[in-house]
């Protein structure tokens, strides 16, 4: 990101479609109409340390309270300056005072379809007791406790008990291998990892403790492993280094108190992957952090005391870790986990879990609903899927076919849908609508959170002119913002404010309609320089989505001699379909007509799959590599299957 950006970026996608809210839903909503989302919304311009400050105080519980609400020196910010707190409290201690006590707090299905449920007052039991075992270990506040897990409650539990005592804490996605594993504990100087022997995915064992064992021969810094037993696999257990949960959790005392800890103190670090070097731990600390994830939380998903809410993203990811369990818990809301793929023992899982927990919320990926879409309504038509009365997405922008299928056949054309923008960096929600105030445009991110300051801007840091393409820039600190890159305030200073100066720059492309609403185009990087414009690939990939016979694209630029960059789009079918090379002259065809000739595609391959991480997203700069005939280079450890790669190199090298 920190290469110099260009100029604006063409804007080709036009989707006219509105949704304005249900009036029985708005009258029930925390924010009821527009005209209150305005008044928020300049009541935080004019005074936003006002505006944030006031909700800290109403929304969270403080030991003691701050000097000041915001100390900004571009770009380091410190918020709630010299007020004490603890996340763990906020998420647990606060709720037993009241009914909350016995309210399910965590409702866990496995993959193979064992389940569980904590209270609060178990889980707040489970959490004590495992901070007494992270202390036992000689875990201080301040230490590092890597944790590498799958979607169990102990992953939960683990990560609660560290910001309890005042551990920072550094969640690892189960599916990294060994190296990638290795060298995000030694950046982060680990003291302690957490595991397990294994997790089950799609069916089989998928192991850990022996991906641990092997990272550790070359982590000097890590004293202590705790495991606990999901799959029963064969480990091997090392004498002094390596304890089972069970064995430990049996004699811990259930009384620890909460550690009263400075609001800036660092909660967790969590690591981006680069295109090249090694990645970026990216530090959230603990009072402004909280405070997004808690709001956001609350007015966003429109939040209510009876809500069975369900995020299906993995806690690796910052996802998991805003709108699983510190958002959600910090509200006092019930919030379910799964553990396995949406797939699993068949394409109606999802469905079948939204039936059996009655599920009111709904919040997952653009990349999951093209998949359960490209499968048919016959899955969903099975479930009774009456109890949803709000939907979201969260990760890539979501394509207006996409949002469509997901409005009618998920939602029954009553749910409104928060198509959610912000990154593992801003911590929570940058841009949504509240589901009860803004009217919704699928494919649209809509407006800022209230107390949030975005535009869309040149690179010499203007405005651009409506449904113009420009650089997604947040214009003010923000209380969840990233505090700096783990130990390396040089690269957070190049990487994010360096590129457009004085504001922080997203590495997006965006533009902004006549309304203001906002339109995400896709990563920076990704943009396509076409015969001198500047094309955002996810418009592309909308208007071939919008095709009945496609199911996924994915657009990316390969050189070309003449226009500098080639469109070069890889296309997955519905099932049924068949692909041929007419298909590929209706479909550049079908572009032509959507958005115009300059976007039409100049190569289609089709293909079954794309390249994706585990967390959804599709690997374009693969994807480039692939259509420009090179080797990839790069960290390509986040990848969910490695044969969909070796597949489209075999297929481009017949």
């Amino acid at each position: 990101m920190s290469k110099e950006v260009e100029e604006e970026i063409t804007s080709v996608l036009h989707e006219n479609r509105l949704f304005k809210p249900a009036s029985d839903f708005s009258k029930q909503a925390h924010i009821k109409s527009r005209a209150a989302y305005t008044r928020l919304y300049k009541k935080a311009e004019k005074d936003p340390e006002g505006f944030w400050g006031d909700l800290a105080k109403s929304e969270l519980h403080w030991f003691k309270p701050w000097k000041k609400v915001l100390h900004w020196k571009p770009p380091f910010a410190k918020w709630f300056v010299g007020g004490t707190t603890n996340v763990a409290y906020n998420c647990l201690d606060r709720h037993l005072e009241g009914p909350r006590k016995n309210k399910a707090a965590i409702i866990w299905e496995g993959e193979r379809g064992d389940s569980r449920t904590l209270t609060y007052q178990d889980l707040h039991r489970e959490v004590s007791k495992f901070s007494n075992v992270l202390k036992s270990k000689g875990v201080k506040k301040g230490d590092r406790v890597a944790i590498y897990m799958p979607m169990i409650p102990e992953l939960a539990i683990a990560m609660l008990a560290c910001a309890r005592i005042g551990a920072t804490h550094s969640i690892i996605f189960g599916g990294f291998s060994a190296a990638a594993l290795r060298d995000r504990i030694n950046d982060a100087e680990a003291k302690l990892v957490v595991t397990a022997d294994g997790g089950y995915r799609k069916g089989g064992v998928i192991t850990l403790k022996d991906k641990v064992d092997e990272a550790l021969e070359e982590a000097p810094s890590v004293e202590s492993m705790i495991v606990v037993k999901r799959t029963e696999n064969d480990v091997v257990m090392k004498v002094g280094r390596d304890f089972w949960w069970t064995d430990l959790m049996k004699g811990a005392s259930a009384d620890c108190k909460a550690t009263a800890l400075d609001s800036e103190h660092p909660l967790f670090i969590l690591y981006t992957s680069g295109t090249t070097g090694k990645p970026k731990g990216v530090v959230h600390t603990t009072g402004g952090y909280l405070l997004s994830a808690t709001v956001t939380s609350k007015w966003i998903f429109d939040l209510k005391e009876e809500d069975t809410y369900w995020c299906t993203a993995d806690i690796g990811w910052v996802t998991g870790h805003s709108y699983i369990i510190y958002g959600m818990l910090s509200n006092g809301v019930s919030s379910l986990m799964y553990e396995g793929v949406p797939t699993y023992p068949d394409p109606g899982r999802f469905w079948e879990i939204i039936e059996k927990y009655r599920v009111n919320i709904f919040y997952t990926a653009p990349t999951a609903i093209r998949a359960l879409s490209k499968l048919g309504k016959q899955w969903p038509k099975k479930y009774d899927l009456s109890s949803l009365r709000l939907l979201g997405t969260v990760g890539e922008p979501i394509n207006p076919e996409a949002w469509m299928w997901y409005h009618k056949v998920i939602g029954g054309g009553k749910c409104p849908i928060v198509d959610t923008w912000w990154q593992t960096e801003t911590g929570a929600i940058m841009l949504s609508p509240l589901p009860g105030a803004i009217a919704t445009k699928p494919g649209s991110a809509t407006l800022p959170f209230p107390g949030i300051s975005a535009d869309v801007v040149n690179k010499a840091g203007k405005s651009v002119p409506a449904n113009v393409g420009g650089y997604l820039v947040i214009t003010r600190p923000w209380p969840s913002m990233l505090r700096t890159v783990w130990r390396n305030p040089k690269r957070y200073k190049e990487t994010y404010w360096s590129d457009i100066p004085g504001v922080y720059f997203s590495g997006d492309g965006a533009r902004k309609d006549k309304d203001g609403y906002f339109w995400i185009m896709g990563r920076v990087d990704d943009v396509m320089n076409v015969s001198g414009h500047r094309l955002g690939t996810m418009e592309v990939e909308s208007a071939l989505v919008s095709h009945a016979k496609v199911s996924e694209a994915a657009v990316v630029g390969a050189p070309d001699e003449i226009k500098g960059t080639a469109i070069f789009a890889f296309v997955t079918l519905e099932s049924g379909q068949t692909a041929n090379d007419a298909l590929k002259k209706t479909l550049k065809t079908h572009v032509t007509k959507e958005i115009g000739a300059i976007a039409r595609p100049d190569q289609i391959r089709f293909t079954d799959n794309l390249p994706k991480t585990r967390s959804g997203k599709i690997m374009r700069r693969l994807l480039r590599d692939i259509a420009a005939g090179r080797e990839s280079i790069g960290d390509t450890s986040t990848l969910e299957d490695y044969t969909v790669l070796a597949k489209l190199r075999d297929d481009d090298e017949a």
